[in-house]
């Protein structure tokens, strides 16, 4: 059952407390007002509304959602996991009142956080964000002049992949759901040998090899990936084989564990493709770099220090009031892509959240990698007339003063990027797949405007 009220919050033993101690810093203050705005609890009721009607009023109650929103909040601007945000707020007079939870009242669990932020998923903090940017043009004085717009990466939670280790990886996942399938279907006597200690053994010979610099290496490498991938293959026979008898059974556990092999099998042929077009000098087309996070993908930046990034694309849009050194507006849902997509292929999303917002900015700013003919064409939907910077443009409008206010106004998002990542931990996803880092950047932007929009002026007229 969906719980939207937190309940009493000033029990007897809170009254008790003196009043220095019941009082919330300055910042959590400006947050737990802007917070208190109850039409901030609409996206979860469509949510349940959408999802499970019944749970509405049936079932076993939930935590309340003024409770978990600010937990969220909390955790993505002190970059906590979810085991620490339980015990630090559990010892915090400060943080239970922010997050409406009375002294005698347990905090909720880890595992129930964790779990109900991957079953709301990324449109209800797309429309928690939505919420906060209209809170602040209502209620908070806030007019968007200005927009600037950029991509960055987002990095995924995994290793540096390499096609050894891929191999590495593919042997172990195949053994564990060859054993998951056997425990299903107990009258399967064929099984998946695990070959993770031969290709480990061959991993460790490719770095001394690498070690070596010298020009026997190459070939010394392509030796002993091609020898780890003969282990994949003879994995990927023993689970065919392990299917095809499991297929037999009329066991009712079967299905799941049988559809997480053939999962695992897929992969793991594809891993072998890719070792044979690396080296017959074959393009490769939508790399796998990872078996627990397959949606992520290399993407080329040219950056000195990391020219190759594995992850996703994010696109981030922000509108300020103006263009001075400094500006610091709300940021829009970001736009999450898999692969190395380009800038104007984010853009019309970025396009549809302004006008769903009702935003008309008179400005924008663009990165160089914006097209200079397609991005106009693009923006004409937001306010026809509207004067775009692109960097490196010879055809921008305006004074060479205008130009160089716009051109500094640009490089604020690199700045903004960077204060995101830094402070609200948006530069790698702990989630897993594409949903997963749409959750991560969702509550990461949440909590950044949350922070903004409280520090607005309110508007008393």
């Amino acid at each position: 059952m969906l719980r939207l009220d937190a309940g009493q919050l000033d029990t007897l033993w809170e009254t008790l407390l003196p009043e220095a101690v019941r009082a919330l810093p300055e910042d959590l203050a400006r947050a737990d007002r802007l917070l208190a705005d109850a039409a901030l609890l609409e996206p979860f009721r469509a949510h349940w509304q959408r999802n499970c009607p019944s749970g509405l009023v049936d079932g076993r109650p939930t935590i309340p959602m003024p409770t978990y929103m600010r937990l969220m909040v909390l955790k993505a601007r002190c970059g906590w996991g979810y085991e620490t945000l339980a015990k630090e707020v559990s010892d915090s007079l400060h943080l239970r009142r922010f997050c409406l939870i009375p002294l005698h009242a347990a905090v909720p669990d880890e595992s129930t956080v964790r779990k109900l932020t991957r079953r709301l998923g990324p449109d209800v903090t797309d429309e928690l964000i939505r919420r906060i940017i209209a809170l602040a043009v209502r209620e908070r004085r806030f007019s968007a002049r200005a927009l600037r717009v950029d991509s960055t990466v987002v990095e995924a939670d995994i290793r540096h992949p390499s096609d050894a280790g891929l191999c590495a990886e593919a042997v172990r996942v195949l053994a564990r759901a060859g054993r998951a399938v056997r425990a299903a279907v107990p009258r399967a006597t064929l099984r998946v040998r695990d070959r993770g200690r031969a290709v480990a053994r061959r991993l460790r010979a490719l770095g001394r090899t690498l070690r070596r610099r010298t020009g026997e290496a190459k070939g010394s490498v392509q030796r002993l990936t091609e020898d780890a991938a003969r282990h994949v293959r003879a994995s990927l026979r023993e689970a065919r084989a392990l299917v095809s008898q499991a297929r037999r059974s009329r066991s009712r556990a079967r299905a799941k564990a049988i559809g997480e092999l053939e999962r695992v099998i897929a992969l793991g042929s594809k891993v072998i493709e890719q070792v044979r077009q690396r080296f017959a000098d074959e393009k490769i087309a939508d790399r796998l770099v990872s078996f627990f996070d397959t949606d992520a993908r290399p993407i080329r930046r040219g950056k000195l220090a990391h020219p190759t990034e594995f992850g996703y694309v994010v696109q981030l849009a922000e509108v300020t009031a103006h263009t001075r050194r400094g500006a610091r507006g709300l940021v829009l849902p970001p736009k999450l892509a898999m692969g190395s997509a380009g800038e104007n292929t984010m853009l019309p999303r970025t396009v549809d959240e302004l006008v769903t917002l009702g935003l008309r900015p008179r400005e924008a700013a663009f990165d160089g990698g914006f097209g200079h003919i397609i991005t106009p064409a693009q923006m004409a939907a937001v306010r026809p007339g509207i004067e775009l910077f692109i960097a490196g443009s010879t055809a921008n409008p305006g004074s060479r003063r205008t130009r160089r206010r716009r051109a500094r106004y640009r490089v604020g998002c690199e700045g903004r990027i960077a204060h995101l990542k830094r402070e609200y931990g948006a530069g790698r996803s702990r989630l897993k797949g594409e949903t997963g880092s749409r959750i991560w950047q969702g509550w990461a932007v949440f909590a950044y405007d949350v922070d903004t929009a409280a520090a607005l002026p309110i508007n008393t007229s």
